[in-house]
């Protein structure tokens, strides 16, 4: 009887301490203007952001070994890297989140419940392609951002994902950003996160995010965009033929660094 009491008492705070932090981040959330840009980060919008990452990994049984962290520059920087799944942008500003990365997405990415707004508070920006005026002003902006130690930019060079596997061609003009914010180019690799969406609740998944190459302002700054492209290419085809001997590192290791 005790035993199906302190059963009782348990689950009732756990499903309490479920139903604040669901009501907590909703308001949070829309009390945010999604119409509004954001040149600020907001520490108080980043923490909510990590920790529902960090939810949403353990609960989607994402292991992540993160490498090459050593090679990382001081300072604000411009990220790259392949894009094979939804999931790469999620394990990758959580695993860079003392860097504060702020991604350059797609709009219908501003729209998903409570983490639209929350990104958007966070510095991401949407960038549409059709419009070559409004994709220069996303450039401009996010150059102002790195320039302004608010946050270092994510973006994807192929700007959509790859069904195969394979790098698809390149949008050159997104290394303008590191041009404009004299700022050096980080290049990673991450591997297996397609793999997420047909594990979950089945089995864990392990996923690789590797940091390949760094690109320095100087050369960034004394390069034409397509010769960056050529390069970061190069760079992350060596990287997905590579065979993977890694030993396995946890999430909960792995985010520590």
């Amino acid at each position: 009887m005790m035993f199906l009491k302190i059963f009782l008492i348990v689950l009732g705070s756990v499903f309490g301490f479920a139903v604040l932090f669901v009501l907590w981040y909703t308001v949070s959330a829309y009390i945010i203007n999604p119409n509004k840009e954001y040149n600020k980060n907001s520490k108080y919008y980043r923490f909510m952001l990590n920790l529902g990452t960090w939810l949403g990994i353990h609960g989607a049984g994402i292991r992540v070994r993160l490498t090459g962290m050593e090679k990382l520059p001081e300072g604000r920087f411009l990220l790259v890297s392949n894009h094979r799944s939804n999931f790469d942008p999620i394990v990758t500003w959580y695993a860079f989140k003392k860097q504060n990365l702020a991604f350059i997405s797609k709009e219908k990415n501003f729209h998903v419940l409570w983490f639209g707004r929350i990104i958007r508070r966070c510095c991401f920006m949407c960038i549409d392609r059709e419009d070559p005026r409004k994709a220069i002003y996303t450039i401009r902006r996010a150059a102002k951002l790195i320039v302004d130690d608010e946050v270092s930019v994510g973006v994807y060079p192929e700007g959509t994902r790859s069904k195969d596997g394979n790098l698809q061609p390149f949008h050159n003009g997104v290394f303008m950003i590191a041009q404009r914010a004299s700022a050096p180019v980080v290049v990673i690799c991450v591997k297996n996160t397609d793999q997420v969406q047909y594990n979950y609740f089945r089995r864990k998944t392990d996923v690789t995010i590797d940091v390949i190459d760094v690109i320095d302002a100087q050369t960034v700054a004394s390069s034409k965009t397509d010769l960056i492209g050529e390069r970061v290419r190069e760079d992350l085809e060596k990287a997905l033929a590579a065979k993977d001997n890694t030993p396995k590192i946890t999430t909960e290791r792995t985010m520590a660094q």
